[in-house]
């Protein structure tokens, strides 16, 4: 079999690919007699059929068959071997295409179109200024933590009276135009009310200071401004019943809670970040500070990656495509999509594409490598934050790595953290070749910049 490459232009090249008949012919007997073992036809025992019997018959969709992969097959090692550059998949050349006649001792040509990437080549260093913002941890935002973690480990405890965020507990009764309790009228037992969450304020403010055992009277339909949802849940009524009841309730407060927050103790400190790590108020403290400026590292570097990305894409300036292939190519690759669709996400995906072509360059030039240790240590990573999102942030090491590794039985996940680690990696050492423009920032700036 000879195979050809012929460049068209910097981005296009058309492979041709001349089969002759003694290319396949083995392989297609070969294929006729495994398929002789298994063909039933009816007057004939298994494995019996006469061989020209099955020529005739198969003879032609088995060889299609075996020349098909014998193309792809020889297709796939000429672009590996010789390094083609190609993006996406080839694709057939039904211009030059010609029927293949299987029988034929002629050769025979298969022709395909072949996007190459575009030349282009990535130089970074010390002459290259990139923006690098550093988040100061302040005093403000340890307290804020320090309260969040008390919150969190406070527990609901009965009050004497009444103050904004409180809950109550007691009976509801409906009342009728006099005042008094309405006979056959709803009544729910032990209705609880976060006054706090009341929308009508005159009706919010009739809360204020009251005490266990005191009876208000209510329009529950003004304070929840005739929220059927609303109404419905505390009421214990359908919603379209509930909506009736415009009328006033009593409402007799049998028990007020409040939720209370843990003391700042070392049971607080054990529990935040496991027994004995911390000994005092100021090594808690601490302890939330570094975990702050961990946090705001990894922010940091992430937004570096932002803005390095946006950097050396403009220092590469615009790569140009072969844009009939590729459009090609994605249409092949989306069979449910029509035209339009591949028109209006083409332009999207070459910028991702472009992102992809120069994120591989950097990765051989600075030759970064990613093992199973640092997708481990990726997938561990991205536990600890998620249980950190829940305030957990003493988890055995142990356990995050159970969980990590049940993350890492899913491919599509894997992919992801050796995504992540590669850009990581990339990140650190551009940011060693390069000139970092530091800049101190407070966490509300920070932040606008992502607005």
């Amino acid at each position: 079999m000879n195979i050809t490459l012929e460049k068209k232009t910097d981005v296009r090249a058309l492979l041709t690919m001349t089969i002759e008949k003694a290319d396949y012919s083995e392989r297609v007997e070969k294929a006729l007699k495994d398929f002789r073992k298994r063909a039933n036809m009816p007057g004939f025992r298994p494995g019996q059929v006469p061989m020209g019997l099955l020529k005739k018959r198969f003879g032609h969709d088995i060889t299609a068959e075996e020349v098909n992969k014998l193309i792809g097959e020889n297709l796939n090692k000429y672009i590996r071997d010789n390094k083609v550059k190609a993006l996406g998949e080839p694709m057939p050349n039904m211009e030059l295409q010609k029927p293949i006649d299987f029988e034929s001792e002629e050769a025979g040509n298969v022709y395909f179109d072949i996007a190459l990437a575009p030349e282009f080549t990535v130089e970074l260093g010390k002459e290259d200024v990139i923006d690098y913002y550093k988040i100061g941890v302040t005093d403000e935002m340890v307290q804020k933590q320090v309260e969040m973690y008390a919150a969190r480990a406070g527990e609901y405890g009965k009050v004497d009276a009444y103050q904004k965020g409180d809950m109550t507990k007691g009976l509801l009764a409906e009342l009728d135009a006099e005042g008094n309790t309405l006979e056959g009228g709803v009544q729910v037992e032990g209705a609880v009310m976060l006054p706090t969450y009341i929308k009508d304020e005159a009706e919010a403010a009739k809360f204020e200071g009251v005490t266990p055992n005191t009876v208000l009277t209510l329009n529950l339909h003004k304070a929840y401004n005739g929220s059927e949802i609303e109404l419905s849940s505390l009421l214990k009524l359908s919603k379209e019943e509930a909506v009736t009841k415009t009328g006033d309730f009593s409402y007799q407060i049998d028990e007020i809670t409040r939720h209370i927050p843990h003391a700042i103790d070392q049971e607080l400190f054990d529990q935040t970040f496991g027994e004995g790590a911390c000994a005092s108020e100021d090594e808690f403290r601490g302890k939330i500070r570094g975990q702050l400026a961990q946090q705001f590292t990894s922010d940091a570097n992430f937004k570096f990656l932002m803005d390095m990305r946006k950097y050396v894409e403009g220092k590469v300036g615009e790569l140009h495509y072969d844009e009939e292939i590729l459009k090609r190519y994605l249409a092949a690759a989306n069979p449910d999509k029509d035209q339009k669709y591949i028109d209006e996400n083409y332009e999207g995906g070459m910028k991702q594409l472009t992102w992809q072509l120069i994120k591989n360059q950097l990765t051989q030039t600075f030759e970064v490598k990613v093992d199973d240790g640092d997708i481990l240590n990726a997938a561990k990573e991205a536990t600890r934050v998620q249980f950190a999102q829940y305030g957990m942030a003493n988890i055995a090491d142990e356990i995050l790595e159970n969980y990590a590794k049940e993350q890492l039985k899913k491919r599509e996940q894997v992919d992801q953290f050796v995504d992540r680690c590669i850009e990581d990696k990339i990140g650190a050492a551009v940011k060693a070749a390069v000139t970092l423009n530091e800049k101190e920032v407070s966490f509300d700036e920070f932040n606008k910049m992502f607005q």
